[in-house]
């Protein structure tokens, strides 16, 4: 796993940013929303101004890819800028190489800014930045890349806040077997951040009810983000032994975990977007603002509304709690023994410090009152 070299966290300006951009989502005079923009666009030119390239998984992946484009095509949209969308060859078993030449192709394809998605961007990324000095990068889910030009600005998120919101939610809603599916193969920082939240979550909520929690955790067949036969097999051998709700953590594996949910009458947690409407089987999700920190990174790329790039190019911008860049989502709330003011007075401990949660995975193991079936 990469080490983050350095992180630097914006506070009191990314607060004020996230919070404009939710205060304009409610305004009438925000006409476009990110599905009623395409997600392809002709330019007059040929050229295509902001670019996007997707990590593992196809674009419309209800997840990590969409949520991110939705921001680059909302900026865009209002902004008046072209954009387009880059997939590197080979889909899931994409290389560097092949991560490379689609950001090689996006900046010969006249992108001022590249935004890419996904911590396996960094080898690519980092040789593109050094190769388009003038090129402005966007590293979504990533970590301080150094280049002369402090062209790469980087953002990571507090996952493991969200995560332990998801894991308390499960518990205080009655449910005690628990599941964790993770994508990347154990070697995702994010998605581990994710899991270890997950687990101190559905401890502590445990411990509050009195209760006992077993959970099975595992990234096997998740490595590649994809569905696959084998991921639902293991979903539905969980299930079928007594498993109430997995919380599947790593894009496209959503579609393997809700096929077992469904055929088992069982629940599932979603992950980065609120992913209620694409499975009856989904009671909340861990939510992390990827489209709104694509759309912070490309103000500052362009100056626009407060933005400035000099505090974001060539640092980690770590967001969370404070920010508002994570949580759950509320509009779609469906859970019946945890309410809403409950979760955002939890939420307000998060960000005064009431509760910390412990961001370093490689602790995970069994907790007091979780007890862990680790498979590998």
């Amino acid at each position: 796993m990469k080490k983050i070299v350095a992180l630097v966290l914006v506070l009191t300006l990314v607060a004020a940013l996230f919070v404009g951009c939710a205060k304009k989502k409610d305004t009438a005079s925000d006409a476009k929303t990110a599905d009623s923009i395409p997600d392809t666009m002709t330019s007059e030119d040929g050229k295509y101004e902001i670019a996007f390239v997707t990590d593992v998984g196809q674009l419309k992946d209800k997840s990590f890819n969409q949520g991110t484009y939705d921001g680059v095509k909302l900026f865009a949209n209002e902004n008046g800028k072209s954009y387009k969308y880059y997939q590197p060859a080979n889909s899931s078993n994409a290389t560097d190489d092949d991560r490379f030449n689609a950001m090689k192709d996006a900046a010969d394809n006249g992108a001022k800014v590249i935004v890419c998605a996904g911590f396996m961007q960094a080898t690519a990324l980092e040789k593109a930045a050094n190769a388009y000095p003038d090129v402005k990068f966007v590293f979504i889910d990533g970590w301080q890349i150094d280049t002369p030009s402090k062209n790469i600005a980087s953002i990571a998120f507090q996952e493991e806040q969200c995560g332990y919101l998801a894991g308390y939610a499960a518990v205080m809603e009655g449910y005690t077997k628990l599941g964790f599916c993770g994508g990347g193969g154990g070697e995702n920082p994010a998605v581990n951040r994710y899991g270890w939240g997950y687990v101190q979550g559905a401890n502590d909520a445990a411990a509050k009810k009195g209760a006992k929690v077993e959970m099975n955790y595992t990234f096997l067949y998740g490595a590649n983000f994809a569905p696959s036969a084998d991921l639902q097999t293991l979903a539905s051998g969980w299930y079928s032994n007594g498993t109430e709700v997995i919380f599947s953590c790593g894009g496209s594996i959503f579609e393997s975990i809700t096929a077992a949910a469904s055929a088992n009458d069982a629940k599932v947690i979603g992950v980065d977007v609120d992913q209620s409407s694409a499975s009856k089987t989904v009671i909340t999700s861990a939510l992390k603002g990827i489209g709104e920190a694509a759309q912070l990174a490309l103000k500052a790329a362009y100056a626009v509304d407060g933005g400035d790039w000099s505090k974001w190019g060539g640092v980690c911008t770590i967001l969370g709690a404070k920010e508002e860049a994570v949580g759950l989502p509320i509009a779609t709330w469906s859970l019946k023994n945890w309410t809403v003011d409950e979760y955002k007075a939890m939420l307000n401990d998060i960000v005064t410090g009431k509760i910390t949660v412990d961001n370093d995975p490689s602790k995970v193991g069994n907790l007091e009152n979780v007890t862990l079936n680790i498979v590998e």
